[in-house]
């Protein structure tokens, strides 16, 4: 899904707006933690690891779509800045970009696109072997903990507008037996007003719940951990938040 997202992910997503309300709170927790050097992991087109990159730091992005990791170096090298991408997934990362990074940045909603309870301690494994010791971890997922109890299948719909182009992206939920979701996202394009063209897409998540990342974390050695309600440091309020964020950071092992 994602690889065929990848020509329209800069069009869903309203990047100024979120990077506004999102870079400063990760900086925050970058500085406090004294990190330079940062690997933001799942980065899609890398707009996170660009922001952070024109602000000095040294920045490596990866992704799992070959597509999004290439529309990330075209936009890194318009921008003229040195940011670093590769294509890498979950549990590979630290034999791709190696290790000795003070922070370490996994952010929408990437990380229940790992289904098993053994793959996510893998993926935490390996995100711990690519930081140094005390090095920060920051995760933004969506608070499954409410999406379950309102059962909540509906998400706000995306709007964007070039010219004469339009497009509508459309995401929902369906709500699997084996307790997985299916994240179903149809996108609309239309010309001059014309007629829509409909291209769905679909992909599985898992829908990881406070408690259960909570204990995935201290099992792989994470430490002074906090959770956050959203991306400006709201507390975390399990009912009614929109996103879990957490902060960590690599223990001593």
């Amino acid at each position: 899904m994602y690889d065929d997202l990848s020509a329209d992910y800069d069009r869903f997503v309203n990047w100024p707006s979120r990077l506004a309300a999102e870079l400063p709170f990760v900086e925050r927790q970058l500085q406090a933690n004294g990190a330079q050097r940062v690997l933001d992991v799942a980065c899609g087109t890398g707009r996170h690891a660009l922001a952070l990159a024109a602000k000095g730091y040294a920045v490596t992005g990866t992704d799992l779509s070959a597509p999004m990791i290439e529309r990330a170096k075209l936009l890194s090298a318009a921008e003229g800045l040195a940011a670093r991408f590769e294509v890498a997934g979950f549990g590979e990362l630290s034999q791709h970009v190696g290790e000795g990074f003070d922070g370490l940045l996994c952010l929408g909603n990437s990380l229940p696109h790992i289904l098993t309870t053994r793959g996510l301690r893998a993926a935490l494994d390996d995100f711990a072997d690519c930081l140094n010791p005390g090095g920060l971890l920051l995760l933004q997922n969506r608070n499954f903990d409410a999406v379950l109890f309102e059962r909540e299948r509906w998400m706000d719909p995306q709007a964007y507008q070039e010219g004469d182009a339009e497009w509508l992206f459309v995401r929902f939920y369906d709500f699997d037996p084996d307790g997985l979701l299916t994240f179903n996202l149809v996108t609309l394009h239309r010309e001059e007003r014309g007629g829509w063209e409909q291209k769905p897409g679909a992909t599985r998540l898992r829908p990881l719940r406070q408690r259960d990342l909570e204990q995935a974390l201290v099992e792989a050695g994470f430490v002074e951990i906090t959770y956050w309600g959203d991306m400006r440091g709201a507390p975390f309020d399990p009912e009614h938040s929109p996103n879990l964020v957490v902060t960590a950071r690599r223990g001593l092992r």
